[in-house]
């Protein structure tokens, strides 16, 4: 039986200025959760707090929210939001910054709470929106965190991610405005922007995939492997960075519904395990789990399909091809390039991998040995 959709909270709004909307807005005190101090030097954080002056909103500022947010940063957060006690919640910044705010807001709204474990199961997921709302900008175009149910969050006696989603979580205002994107750096424009097509294509093979979804998954895949390599030649250039957050919006909104597959699952275990960047790796193994999905023939048909839109014979060599146009790495010992360490947490990568909640969506659910030879593929660029 298909699940109920969520396609995004009470207002989406997105497209060059859209950042204005925030003087619309009716609050009394905001904090904002960034980062570093990037967002201050470059002035986006200027930009945001005259539009929140122009509403009468009173801002608050949260820095400090590492690339693979740790429970502890949450906590912390969390105990700013208590000693300033904002009615709205505001993550500028990217998946990481937009999954830490979005703990941040629950253990505010629940500060009875002191672990991850409710968090776990839907039963015990506490209620939100008792004190405050939650608004994202993101300020990069790939995860799609904005118009998402889902977050990644670290245990930091473990160094285990945890994937935890509740349609309780869903943002109530987005604001995708291509100029908090601008500035992106190269790398982490190419990365992310990885991630967005990794997305697209993983709700297009999801298990759960229905008629809507895939009208969203198939538009942002195209846009975004069509858009990605003209950004990264020209990243001023404020069309393409919007149709990349535009793509990267519309992949999150199907795959918040549908979910995803094992390019997520063994990237979230490699994060755990080697605290390596999402993106990053999501990009890196897509080509190879491509290949092992092409086992399953309906997907394969699929993969030929779009293929074809791009121009190109084969998916998985078209998404070879952009990464080294976007300068991915072709392996996994380009990241991990100590092999002995890699091996010494193989087995403990490939637990963490079957264990995953994206790899009961894949379309083929690969057996321990499976996974192994996969991720070995995938580590020395076979």
């Amino acid at each position: 039986m298909m699940r109920p959709m969520k396609l995004g909270g009470e207002q989406i709004l997105f497209g060059e200025g859209s950042l204005a909307h925030l003087e619309t807005l009716n609050f009394e005190k905001a904090v904002v959760v960034i980062g570093s101090d990037t967002f201050i030097k470059n002035g986006l954080l200027d930009k945001v707090e005259t539009h929140l002056e122009k509403a009468c909103i009173a801002m608050e500022t949260f820095v400090g929210v590492e690339p693979n947010p740790g429970f502890e940063t949450v906590k912390k957060g969390a105990a700013f939001m208590q000693e300033h006690q904002p009615d709205l919640i505001v993550a500028l910044g990217g998946g990481s910054v937009m999954d830490a705010a979005k703990a941040m807001w629950i253990y505010y709204e629940n500060p009875g709470l002191d672990s991850l474990k409710p968090l776990m199961d839907k039963k015990t997921f506490p209620k939100l929106r008792k004190k405050a709302k939650f608004l994202c900008i993101p300020t990069t175009a790939g995860t799609g965190s904005e118009v998402s149910r889902s977050i990644v969050i670290t245990d930091d006696k473990t160094g285990i991610k945890y994937g935890i989603g509740n349609m309780e979580m869903m943002p109530d205002i987005a604001i995708c405005d291509p100029v908090a994107t601008l500035t992106l750096p190269k790398g982490l424009t190419a990365e992310t922007g990885m991630d967005t097509i990794a997305h697209a294509l993983e709700a297009l093979a999801s298990t759960r995939a229905n008629y809507l979804s895939d009208i969203m998954a198939e538009k942002a895949f195209v846009d975004a492997y069509e858009t990605l390599p003209k950004v990264l030649e020209n990243p001023k250039n404020i069309r393409r960075r919007e149709t990349m957050l535009n793509a990267s919006m519309v992949a999150g909104m199907a795959f918040t519904n549908v979910s995803l597959g094992i390019v997520h699952s063994i990237a979230h275990s490699l994060g755990s395990l080697f605290n390596l960047s999402h993106g990053l790796s999501n990009a890196v193994l897509l080509p190879y789990v491509l290949r092992f999905n092409s086992r399953d023939e309906k997907t394969a048909a699929l993969y030929d399909r779009l293929a074809g839109e791009v121009g190109h014979p084969s998916l998985p060599e078209a998404l070879t091809r952009l990464n080294e146009q976007a300068g991915i790495p072709k392996a996994l010992k380009d990241l991990v390039p100590d092999e002995q360490a890699f091996m010494d947490k193989l087995d403990r990568l490939i637990e963490l991998s079957v264990n995953d909640g994206c790899t009961k969506t894949n379309p083929i659910t690969p057996t321990y040995e499976e996974f192994k030879t996969l991720i070995m593929h995938a580590y020395h660029g076979q």
